[in-house]
């Protein structure tokens, strides 16, 4: 009888167990909403959010489920900052380009007119002290930051009339973002701001003369080459250009260790994979858009491009200058990194591309 009592109330307390464990696991999930500043599954930065909402749930085991809104599904595609830093949502996924109203500081995050490359971007924030910055600036804001993406190079964009001088660019309606802005600014440029689809809208319209957006993956997916046939190279105005996740800071502070991790690991694991994905679609697309609908590729002309360089030069020293002190470390640290890399980079992947580029038989 003894024993039958024991295994019985051993039983009943096993059941009891399970029944207190149940909740506990439930209380360990969190549904997180992921607000975006695209349109859902546009090609490059609409996918790449959709990616990073997938992984942070794989990531996470399912203990945090992430559900992703399009831009204009529960916010504006620009207003996913400021719904995040006030707890609208957990997260978004945009790009630093559009928070220059904030700080000038941010723009820095995320591309440089004349300066870093998508693998350089990524390897100041880790090995530069430009994560350390980042946190820093963000958290004014009640946001934690991370880079999970880059689009590579991007173009100069596209162009209702050919370029030919400086002169060619003193009124021209154009649209762009970040600091590349500015510097189009300093030319005498009237820079606009607008998200892809109003840019096609604009150029049809010709509410503008030219504008770029990322490159010829996004670009012909959005159908600029019905517009115009003049695509502009190189996109000095944005060597790369990174693509971010902010957290509530609240949100992400409350998570257990192994969650911060988790979804640190997430972001970041996915910068390499988004970045050569647009590299290598960037490439396909080209060549169809070049064969299929009669786009010119054209380079910009010397003197356009220094012309450019000299502006780039003004903005950055208004950077250096400017009132907020932490915008002057933001710019101290990438100019440091920008010189120490850019030494480095003429016997590196320079000397690289420019052997490739030499007139000998390879591959048949």
């Amino acid at each position: 009888m003894q024993r039958r009592d024991f295994i019985k109330k051993g039983a009943v307390g096993a059941v009891a167990t399970a029944a207190l464990a149940t909740p506990a696991i439930a209380q360990d999930k969190r549904k997180w909403k992921m607000v975006t500043a695209w349109p859902k599954n546009l090609p490059g930065p609409g996918v790449a959010a959709q990616m990073l909402a997938d992984r942070i749930t794989a990531a996470s085991g399912g203990r945090i489920e992430v559900e992703l809104y399009a831009a204009g599904e529960l916010v504006p595609g620009r207003g996913v900052f400021d719904a995040v830093s006030e707890g609208t949502a957990e997260l978004y996924h945009a790009v630093p380009a559009y928070w220059g109203s904030k700080s000038k500081g941010i723009l820095l995050f995320g591309s440089q007119p004349f300066g870093l490359r998508a693998d350089e971007q990524v390897g100041w924030l880790n090995h530069g002290g430009g994560q350390a910055l980042y946190d820093e600036m963000y958290a004014r804001f009640n946001l934690k930051p991370f880079l999970c993406g880059n689009s590579g190079p991007q173009w100069a964009g596209w162009f209702r009339t050919e370029i030919k001088s400086v002169d060619d660019l003193k009124g021209l309606r154009y649209r762009t973002t970040g600091l590349a802005s500015e510097m189009c600014s300093k030319l005498g440029m009237a820079v606009q701001a607008m998200g892809g689809r109003d840019m096609f809208q604009a150029l049809q319209s010709g509410t503008i003369d030219a504008g770029e957006f990322i490159g010829p993956w996004t670009d012909s997916a959005l159908g600029f080459y019905q517009i115009s046939k003049n695509y502009y190279w190189p996109g000095v105005g944005e060597p790369s250009s990174a693509e971010e996740c902010g957290f509530n800071k609240n949100a992400f502070d409350d998570l257990p260790d192994d969650l911060k991790q988790a979804v640190s690991f997430a972001c970041e694991s996915l910068y390499n994979p988004v970045w050569t994905e647009y590299t290598t679609k960037h490439a396909k697309a080209l060549k169809q858009m070049v064969a299929e609908h009669g786009v010119q590729v054209k380079m910009l002309p010397e003197d356009v491009i220094k012309a450019m360089g000299n502006a780039a030069g003004e903005v950055i020293d208004d950077l250096r200058n400017d009132e907020d002190e932490l915008v002057k470390k933001i710019t101290e640290s990438f100019l440091a990194y920008r010189t120490s890399i850019s030494d480095y980079m003429v016997y590196a992947d320079n000397g690289q591309m420019n052997a490739r580029a030499l007139d000998y038989k390879y591959g048949g």
